[in-house]
């Protein structure tokens, strides 16, 4: 069902259309995830850029899981009880991912509050596989907030990812309302951590020697527009990023996944976008990823290569 159907109200604009790409590709991957029992936060969250990426070979592992236990209203991603943590995902994600050819691998995962450590683990284990199984491919982590617990943080960046993300999602003001489990200052603090902290590889399945160097991720976040923000907010929000040591972002346009979820307030055209895109560069963002379909995880590898 498009997504012209699934909303009500005004007509999506004309700058706003899916891709779809070869269905080859496509039927390909999707029976790769199926015989291999894993989600993808492309399906999950109903992105609207699946198609195409599964056109490319690509998509964004989501491990831990496709049940959050959180519920934001944004987010399409089933909310409820989680089933128990499948101990082999790693292993498959990593087998999936080398037989698709990745040379960029993004991981995200359902927030999982209910674990002691909040998967931050079972992040570790991934990448482990993923260095393992593709030595020369980039990693991307996409996690969540881990309830602000260092520790948890730093077992994921211990692992050695090559990125490190975590989405504020939305200006200040609205943080309440749309991730109401969820606190502006305390992603802020995350991506801090991250930013200023460097680790040597902790990981025994990486398949990396510890050579005794140092590594550092690059810290990325995203934002997304059309919730009920104002531009200057925006620009508030994005100096808060740049404060907290964040080099690669993204802002994309909000899509409700139905009348159920908090309802788009604007259309944000892409001459405003691209003036998001020349703030973020004036405010010293190293890459800004700045469009109407732009999601945290599309065309990754070409922001990170960037």
């Amino acid at each position: 069902m498009s997504e012209e159907k699934k909303q009500k109200g005004p007509r999506l604009p004309p700058w706003i259309r899916i891709r779809y790409g070869g269905r080859a590709t496509q039927e390909t991957v999707n029976r790769l995830l199926e015989t291999h029992a894993l989600h993808t936060v492309c399906q999950g969250a109903q992105c609207p850029n699946q198609h195409e990426c599964f056109s490319r070979g690509v998509a964004t592992f989501m491990i831990l899981g496709d049940v959050c236990t959180r519920d934001c209203r944004f987010c399409a991603v089933k909310t409820g009880v989680p089933p128990p943590v499948d101990a082999d995902e790693p292993r498959r994600v990593a087998d999936a991912a080398a037989r698709l050819k990745l040379r960029h691998v993004v991981v995200t995962s359902v927030t999982r509050d209910d674990l002691p450590d909040g998967g931050a683990a079972h992040f570790a284990a991934a990448i482990g596989a993923l260095r393992g199984a593709l030595p020369e491919a980039t990693v991307e982590v996409l996690t969540p907030d881990f309830k602000g617990v260092e520790k948890d943080i730093a077992t994921v960046l211990a692992a050695g990812p090559d990125v490190f993300n975590h989405n504020l999602e939305t200006v200040r003001r609205l943080q309440k309302a749309i991730r109401p489990a969820a606190d502006y200052d305390r992603s802020l603090a995350v991506l801090e951590y991250a930013a200023r902290r460097e680790f040597r590889i902790q990981n025994p399945e990486s398949g990396i020697p510890d050579n005794g160097k140092s590594l550092k991720a690059l810290v990325k976040s995203g934002l997304m527009v059309g919730l009920g923000e104002t531009d200057e907010e925006i620009d508030e929000a994005l100096a808060d990023l740049r404060r907290a040591g964040v080099e690669l972002l993204t802002i994309g346009q909000y899509l409700a996944p139905s009348v159920g979820h908090a309802p788009v307030q604007r259309y944000v055209p892409p001459a405003q976008f691209e003036e998001y895109a020349r703030r973020g560069t004036e405010m010293g963002f190293r890459n800004v990823a700045s469009g109407p379909m732009v999601r945290s995880s599309y065309m990754a590898e070409n922001q990170f290569r960037r």
